[in-house]
């Protein structure tokens, strides 16, 4: 991936005015839109279903970037991509046959990627990174936004790095949690393309302006 791509999580949008947040992060340049969901059990927090990701669908004019933080993947991806998923992310923790569920998703025309939460090291990656086209690390413990930027996810993303010039130098590395016009420029100099914004964007006073800074002080480490 040449330069900073930037995915918003609507997360943090207002769901009383959905379409509206999606349409302004947009019309400010987002490259795709991140969609978080949650089951209350893999984490502590219940947000969306295959529903609302079909609606999204309807309206988005970017590609829906789906983040699966549920139990039951590898028995219910096939809700997702049914509903008009475009990238779909599965957690390594939480698929009993992580190879088998990211051949689901290639078969359907969707790309595949896998997500590892703060305590998982990256080596449990290495034998599907030739099978799928990013890695969403996270930066957080996930569940909810707003959530502080944990520091030794520097240290993953550049071993990811290095991993993937190896393994499958076309894939690219994606972040999620704490990040911000600080943290962005971080995060890209140690090797992610693909920065996941929440708060920062979202509550931020002026969304578009924020999203335009995050990525400009991201693009301005590589």
């Amino acid at each position: 991936m040449k330069g900073i791509e930037i995915a918003p999580s609507i997360l943090s949008a207002d769901f009383n005015h959905l379409g509206q947040d999606v349409a302004l992060v947009e019309s400010a340049g987002a490259d795709v839109i991140h969609v978080d969901v949650m089951d209350g059990h893999f984490v502590p927090n219940l947000t969306i279903g295959p529903p609302v990701v079909k609606a999204l669908k309807r309206n988005a004019t970017r590609p829906l970037d789906v983040h699966l933080m549920i139990t039951n993947a590898d028995d219910s991806v096939g809700w997702y991509l049914e509903a008009g998923a475009d990238r779909l992310t599965v957690h390594a923790e939480a698929c009993r046959h992580l190879h088998r569920v990211v051949g689901v998703i290639r078969h359907a025309g969707a790309s595949p990627g896998v997500s590892i939460n703060p305590a998982t090291p990256v080596e449990v990656l290495r034998d599907v990174l030739g099978e799928i086209d990013y890695v969403l690390v996270m930066s957080v413990n996930p569940g909810f936004g707003g959530q502080a930027f944990i520091e030794r996810s520097l240290a993953k993303i550049e071993a990811l790095a290095r991993m993937a010039a190896e393994e499958n130098p076309d894939l690219f590395v994606q972040v999620d949690g704490g990040i911000d016009a600080t943290t962005a420029p971080r995060v890209a100099a140690a090797g992610a393309r693909s920065l996941v914004a929440g708060s920062a964007i979202f509550c931020a006073a002026d969304p578009a302006a924020a999203l335009q800074e995050i990525r400009a002080a991201a693009e301005s480490a590589i």
